[in-house]
């Protein structure tokens, strides 16, 4: 059967101040007025019902997100033991999915992802759960709209026809976050697509891959499946984390799999990874600016992103800006350098501010 595995372990210090431990950005309510964990989960719908819906996170998050969308079963929830990005996470849900079906097939999703074509994107899931039939792991590229510098790319390869009126393509090779001018060629040639970190793979084709290229953290999730539902489970779990390697997806398998299809699509798609993301998805003013809440008043401002509770905000005269206004923090950030809050984080780490954080 289909199923749907939500990643949402992350903890957003892009998104800071208003995204912190106990309130990540995933449990914040920043676009269509319901958070963005809500937003991920109901956009499946109909196509996967909340039944098969499975979240990979914390045991703290876990608690909220179950009270944001209750229709998800307790038991599909998979707690990974600590952070150590999602390559160990995504291993660790196949395991519990294909022990509930072994047959299952999975779109792998994140909660903080914009997406403004909704029937565009089953359509391209129907269309790439078909070709993981095939046993490949499918990946959705995104058609890019400019030479981005932050976002990984995906080079098609030969053809291999079409399903549900989208072209797939074998994936010829995967590029990390390239410098602006091969950006740009990537952009001229038509071949390369952002990588969305959107998999679509048979649980046992992405579980041969673990084999493969991470075989001591794969022997863990073999013994670790067996013990699923046994007392013995808490400790198999400790021991694939033990070796669990600290590896995005990417690094994990995706680069090194055998088998991989891209389908390039138009999702209207933006990963909501920091302030000058979320501003370019906001409904703007006539200068570019978004402001949540009524309690902003801004002469002579382009390009500016306010975010305020209560307190009544004024600006005059500046242009690509973040202010984000909390009741124990302000946030104020040029736009170009919102991709280094985590420097701030940091920061505060080191200085034992865990108050702020």
């Amino acid at each position: 059967m289909y199923h749907a595995l939500i990643m949402a372990g992350g903890s957003g210090t892009r998104l800071w101040p208003l995204s912190r431990k106990d309130r990540p950005k995933q449990s914040l309510a920043l676009v269509e007025g319901r958070t963005m964990f809500q937003v991920t989960a109901y956009r499946l719908q109909p196509l996967i019902p909340l039944e098969r819906v499975h979240v990979v996170t914390s045991a703290q998050m876990a608690a909220s997100f179950k009270e944001q969308v209750p229709g998800i079963p307790d038991d599909n929830y998979i707690i990974e033991p600590s952070a150590k990005d999602n390559g160990p996470a995504v291993g660790l849900a196949l395991t519990h999915i294909a022990h509930a079906d072994p047959d299952a097939t999975v779109a792998i999703l994140t909660a903080d992802h914009h997406i403004g074509k909704t029937a565009e994107f089953h359509r391209a899931l129907q269309a790439a759960y078909e070709v993981a039939q095939d046993d490949y792991i499918v990946t959705l590229g995104i058609m890019p709209t400019y030479p981005a510098t932050s976002f990984g790319y995906i080079e098609r390869g030969d053809a291999l026809g079409a399903r549900h009126g989208l072209d797939v393509f074998r994936a010829r090779r995967f590029t990390e976050k390239p410098k602006q001018e091969v950006a740009e060629a990537y952009l001229a040639d038509g071949c390369h697509f952002w990588n969305s970190g959107m998999f679509i793979m048979r649980c046992r084709i992405g579980l041969r891959e673990f084999q493969r290229q991470q075989p001591e953290f794969a022997a863990a999730l073999a013994q670790l499946g067996i013990a699923i539902g046994s007392p013995a489970y808490d400790d198999a779990l400790r021991a694939a984390w033990d070796v669990a390697p600290k590896k995005s997806i990417d690094y994990a398998i995706m680069e090194g799999a055998e088998c991989v299809a891209v389908i390039p699509v138009d999702l209207d798609w933006s990963d909501i990874g920091s302030w000058a993301s979320l501003l370019d998805i906001l409904p703007k003013d006539a200068h570019g600016n978004a402001f949540f809440g009524d309690q902003v008043l801004a002469i002579e401002t382009r390009n500016t992103l306010v975010r305020t509770d209560d307190r009544f905000v004024a600006i005059m005269g500046i242009q690509d800006v973040v202010v984000v206004d909390t009741p124990d923090v302000l946030l104020v950030c040029s736009l170009d350098r919102v991709s280094d809050l985590k420097q701030i984080v940091e920061r505060l780490r080191q200085d034992r501010r865990d108050d702020l954080l």
